[in-house]
């Protein structure tokens, strides 16, 4: 779709939404891999890509949107059709949407993500879906067998090496709580004071370190940055399981979507190569694995 033919959809879209209907201003494209958004006015428009249909629970979406919006974690939403997946929220002025190397450049951006998280970990919103790391893949797989794309080699192995991680997370689980569960960097708009999180398409109940790891290595976290987001979130040193969990996470994240890089590759997203994306994130799920680090993990976080 060219870039008028998505002003054009967007505008035909914001005059069908009561709260934009009147909107005759400019209308600017944002981010967004998946998606289209844009931002009319003080308003942000996401409209669904395709093939997100496969593989994104609208109904749970739009409910936990709402939830965080409530709590003060994600911007005011004016419209939401869960059958559609089009919603409208404010635009949150002066905000920056963040990148790896903005996390990197703004004093203080880790640690303003880390309290976001807290916010939201402690929030008690309830959301419908829980999200299932080890499902998810086997879901994701399943997608995956009815479309022409192969698996990075090696990637069923290192999925059988992984029957240990899931034995040592369901030792002594963490309590699920809501999280965002897909902390890309450009789901991130930061103030300077304070972190808004948007785009809750895989949020779900999780265990909360799942946000930190995946967080860690979307922006490419140094020790720095990784320990400035874990000491804001919990106002001082994990435990050892707590930050073993976090280890762990950082290589799962990186398994899980590496599938779905390939999902986007099977539907011909222009947005990315995401055939090196999917092989890139394999090989780092698989170099992390192999070190003492992550054994050392794997075990802290099965024995205690």
């Amino acid at each position: 779709m060219s870039a008028n033919a998505e002003i054009e959809l967007a505008r035909e879209t914001l005059k069908k939404i009561p709260a934009t209907a009147n909107h005759d201003g400019p209308i600017e494209r944002l981010g967004g891999l998946t998606n289209l958004v844009f931002r009319a006015g003080d308003h942000c428009l996401r409209i669904p890509g395709k093939g997100t249909e496969e593989y994104i629970d609208r109904a749970n979406e739009m409910i936990a949107t709402k939830a965080v919006a409530e709590v003060g974690v994600a911007p005011q939403i004016v419209f939401a059709d869960a059958d559609t997946g089009i919603f409208v929220s404010r635009f949150i002025g002066g905000a920056v949407t963040m990148t790896p190397d903005l996390f990197r450049s703004r004093p203080g951006a880790a640690g303003r993500a880390g309290k976001a998280f807290r916010k939201l970990h402690d929030s008690r919103a309830v959301f419908p879906a829980r999200f299932e790391l080890f499902a998810m893949i086997d879901s994701y797989l399943a997608i995956l067998s009815t479309k022409d794309v192969a698996l990075p080699e090696g990637y069923h192995d290192v999925l059988r090496a992984a029957e240990s991680v899931r034995t040592a997370l369901s030792a002594r689980p963490l309590p699920n709580v809501a999280c965002h569960c897909d902390p890309l960097c450009e789901n991130f708009l930061d103030t300077g004071e304070r972190m808004w999180i948007v785009d809750w398409e895989y949020s779900g109940m999780n265990d909360p370190m799942w946000d930190l790891g995946d967080l860690s290595v979307e922006g490419g976290f140094g020790r720095d940055e990784e320990e400035e987001m874990i000491q804001a979130y919990f106002g001082g040193p994990p435990s050892p399981i707590e930050r073993g969990r976090i280890v762990i996470y950082k290589a799962m994240c990186d398994l899980l979507w590496t599938l779905w890089g390939l999902i986007q590759l099977a539907n011909a997203n222009p947005a990315d190569d995401f055939r090196a994306y999917a092989d890139n994130r394999f090989a780092r799920c698989r170099a992390l694995m192999e070190t003492d680090e992550f054994s050392s993990a794997v075990d802290i976080v099965a024995t205690g």
